[in-house]
């Protein structure tokens, strides 16, 4: 599901938040003077206020597994094949870490205002469904 603002959505899961309280007006509170916990049930729903995408900088593993894939496919037929072999190994070893950019590169969270008249804000999309 893409979240969108304005988007009727639910709640899929069970949800216990818990830490410190911070005044919403950004008046300071004494570090530790507030705390608890709230729990919103699975099924509560809410309006999409606002829509958040996050993408993840790619570590040195994932640039150095770029640039060795790149160089292979433009010049891997005129290598000499020792040297060809060795960036292909190279390029096999940083697989693992390319894929876990890939599938972890874009992040997306919303502000969520609940019927109840809670707001969950910077949640991770995949916490909600569409509302019928």
């Amino acid at each position: 599901m893409e979240l969108e603002e304005g988007l009727r959505v639910r709640l899929a899961a069970d949800l216990r938040l818990a830490g410190s309280v911070t005044a919403a007006g950004g008046s300071a509170v004494e570090a530790g003077a507030a705390g608890g916990f709230l729990s919103l049930a699975a099924g509560c729903e809410g309006t999409v206020e606002r829509v958040d995408e996050h993408v993840r900088e790619k570590g040195p593993l994932a640039r150095e597994y770029e640039r060795l894939k790149s160089l292979l496919d433009s010049f891997g037929a005129q290598m000499p094949p020792a040297s060809r072999r060795q960036a292909e190994e190279q390029v096999g070893a940083l697989e693992p870490e390319w894929a876990a950019w890939q599938r972890d590169r874009r992040r997306v969270t919303a502000r969520v205002r609940f019927d109840n008249g809670f707001v969950l804000d910077d949640a991770p999309e995949g916490l909600f469904t569409p509302a019928p």
